[in-house]
């Protein structure tokens, strides 16, 4: 039976929204690889001052023993206890402007609810578009630029940005759903999956988050503060190159990899829908769990605080 109950509640005093904003939507969960998207939004909820206009329900939206919020034991008593947020608010970009701020995890239960509330507050506050991005762990060598693949109906970004268009069928996000309902009522919508080396998938990689952001910025015109991220992403890489350079094995997968995507983007046509196979394939490839393995064990090897672990500064 369809939810028929309120799913999220309007925040009092909440600030004026102007008409016209963009929407950007960042939704944690399945589709995270790198942590690109949960990075994004700890990234953005430091520099852009959001004011939260709705709150959405956890007690509706979340399954809590799958995804158990966190509690703080302090010596001998309970001392603060952290629910997830999955909250609309209104930020403001590093010139000042304004755009709707979407963060929080996917929801697990009443994604047709969620789908509406959201589109009914979109349409409240004549939002200008959906743009949101995700990511998923793909075959491609961190010696190279992130790619994406790019959906929508918004031509000039698919054109200019979209290295990969397969045929296929996957496993649907909320994200996904959300953009189908825009995308039916005519809005301008436009979401960005991130292809994150597949060895790298499971740290918190701050190219990654870099790379999501810029794709937010080419399609909503907004100015990002992106130095911090950048500071990590230069060290991370640095670290990543160190371990590859000490291994011949892991520099040979690194150096097929390498030679698989540029053969891919030398044969691509932006402008031809119909390029969807070569490069991004498993097929001929050796096992990444040999590269994920070593990683991991120099990671750990490092000084324990979360300052040297990637992503994390």
């Amino acid at each position: 039976m369809p939810f028929s109950g309120e799913i999220h509640e309007r925040v009092a005093n909440a600030p004026a929204v102007p008409h016209g904003l963009p929407l950007v939507m960042l939704l944690t969960g399945f589709t995270d690889a790198g942590s690109a998207v949960s990075g994004l939004i700890d990234h953005l909820r430091e520099t852009t001052s959001p004011q939260p206009l709705a709150i959405f329900d956890n007690d509706v939206l979340l399954d809590y023993r799958a995804r158990r919020p966190v509690i703080s034991f302090d010596q001998d008593h309970l001392a603060e206890f952290r629910p997830p947020r999955l909250e609309l608010s209104l930020a403001t970009d590093a010139l000042g402007r304004p755009f709707l701020l979407l963060t929080g995890y996917e929801p697990d239960f009443a994604w047709n609810a969620f789908a509406e509330t959201v589109l009914d507050l979109a349409a409240e506050f004549e939002a200008s578009g959906l743009h949101w991005v995700h990511s998923i762990a793909m075959p491609v060598p961190h010696t190279r630029p992130i790619g994406t693949t790019v959906s929508g109906n918004r031509r000039d970004l698919v054109v200019s940005h979209s290295v990969w268009r397969p045929r296929t069928q996957v496993p649907a996000t909320a994200g996904h759903l959300l953009e189908y309902r825009f995308a039916e009522r005519g809005e301008r919508v436009v979401g960005f999956v991130l292809l994150v080396p597949h060895y790298l998938a499971e740290t918190e990689n701050p190219e990654a988050v870099s790379a999501a952001a810029e794709k937010l910025m080419a399609s909503t015109g907004l100015v990002l503060m992106l130095d911090a991220v950048q500071e990590r992403r230069a060290d991370y890489i640095a670290r990543v190159d160190e371990q590859v350079a000490a291994n011949e094995e892991l520099q040979q997968m690194v150096h097929n990899l390498e030679r698989r995507y540029d053969a891919y983007m030398a044969g691509r046509d932006p402008e031809d829908d119909s390029y969807d196979e070569g490069g991004f394939s498993e097929r001929d490839l050796p096992s990444a769990d040999e590269l994920a393995a070593e990683l991991e064990r120099y990671l750990a090897s490092r000084p324990s605080g979360d300052e040297d672990k990637p992503g994390r500064g």
